[in-house]
């Protein structure tokens, strides 16, 4: 994710934030141009039929229009109705899309009862981490034929009901509200014996299973998958409970997978290495947004100015993208152990692990120009 500069005054300002905290302007953050900008009140708007200048509506109704405080072409955007009923969203909606809620918002088709306050507070927390996730897959143009495919359901466990599995089916992505729960997901981190455990993670793991069915089984790529991954039509099921049952992977599982979950089955595999490629591309987002150079381990003479990978211009090429990840990780994780924490990112991929990572990005790479397709399959639990 790259740091933003406010459109009005140019002070940093963050994917999360509605409010510049130097010139006070509001901000939004408008996904059909990928970009925060500083908003202002429209003042004067007119009706559709006429052209005659009609009433404001009122902030509060969900209808009042903004423009860019930069921008003087007359567009304007609403925001989203989770801004205005919920104070839960950031992201504006064009003035001629029909739609209350914003492009990542609509995807919840449902949510825990909001009435709840720790219930709310988890959800707050698991659009945020949504909506970095529909920022990145918009960035590698992963959205365009497929965002309306995709739906989640945020759900809460009851009493005396069954606890709902994060996961994926046919399509729908589903996620307990408890991995919002700092302590809850720590626990169950500890319990699984996981290095890592994010919302964030989850949700880019469950995109993965999402973008299987579309950019592998629909595009005919099954052959290609095999050949890294294994059998997708390995019973699933059972995969799993031997995975569990065994205790974890198998001895010198590093030498062909990103982590330890991977092994459980093909998909899991191919979801967990999604995920981090989606990890690899935010994180040089991020340090290049900062300008950042850093040393390549083992050269002293070495250094490497960090470039954001989907910038602009053509895909760029893995070898390069892994040439600046192997630094700027060693950077991440010294940085957080300075200050007393453990590593950010405590992975260490082999090369069995790079081929299955140069798979994806050569799959993004090649849907990046306009392929598309939907079909379903099951998918469950995973650990990203």
């Amino acid at each position: 994710m790259r740091v933003f500069s406010c459109t009005h005054c140019g002070h940093a300002i963050f994917f999360e934030n509605v409010q510049c905290l130097h010139c006070g302007n509001s901000l939004a953050f408008l996904p059909d141009l990928l970009d925060m900008a500083a908003i202002e009140p429209a003042r004067e708007f007119a009706n559709e039929l006429t052209d005659e200048p009609v009433a404001e509506p009122s902030p509060d109704d969900g209808q009042q229009l903004w423009h860019r405080t930069d921008d003087n072409s007359g567009r304007a955007w609403r925001l989203c109705q989770n801004s205005t009923l919920q104070h839960a969203c950031n992201f504006g909606v064009p003035s001629d899309d029909p739609n209350f809620l914003c492009v990542s918002c609509r995807q919840t088709r449902m949510a825990p009862d909001l009435s709840v306050v720790a219930n709310h507070e988890h959800w707050v927390q698991i659009e945020i981490a949504k909506r970095r996730l529909h920022y990145t897959l918009a960035k590698l143009n992963l959205t365009a034929n497929h965002a309306h495919d995709l739906i989640f359901e945020f759900l809460a466990d009851l009493p005396g009901g069954p606890q709902v599995v994060t996961g994926h089916q046919g399509g729908v992505i589903t996620l307990n509200i408890a991995e919002a729960d700092d302590a809850e997901r720590a626990r169950r981190r500890i319990e699984l014996h996981e290095p890592y455990r994010t919302l964030l993670g989850h949700l880019r793991h469950e995109s993965g299973h999402f973008y299987w069915d579309r950019l592998i089984l629909q595009e005919s790529r099954v052959a290609e998958f095999s050949e890294l991954f294994g059998d997708h039509q390995l019973d699933y099921r059972q995969a799993l409970a031997n995975y569990y049952g065994a205790g974890g992977a198998a001895p010198n599982w590093q030498d062909n997978f990103v982590c330890a979950y991977a092994t459980a089955h093909p998909w899991e595999d191919w979801a967990e290495t999604w995920a981090h490629y989606l990890h690899m591309v935010d994180l040089l987002e991020t340090a290049s947004s900062y300008a950042t150079t850093v040393n390549v381990p083992g050269d002293s003479d070495g250094t490497i100015a960090v470039v954001d990978p989907f910038g602009t211009g053509p895909v760029p090429d893995f070898d390069d993208l892994v040439g600046q990840w192997m630094p700027v990780t060693l950077l991440l994780n010294s940085m957080n152990r300075s200050l007393g924490q453990g590593d950010a990112y405590p992975f260490a991929l082999t090369p069995g692990a790079l081929r299955k990572l140069r798979f994806v990005h050569d799959v993004i790479g090649t849907s990046a120009s306009g392929r598309s397709g939907s079909t379903g399959s099951l998918t469950g639990m995973g650990g990203a």
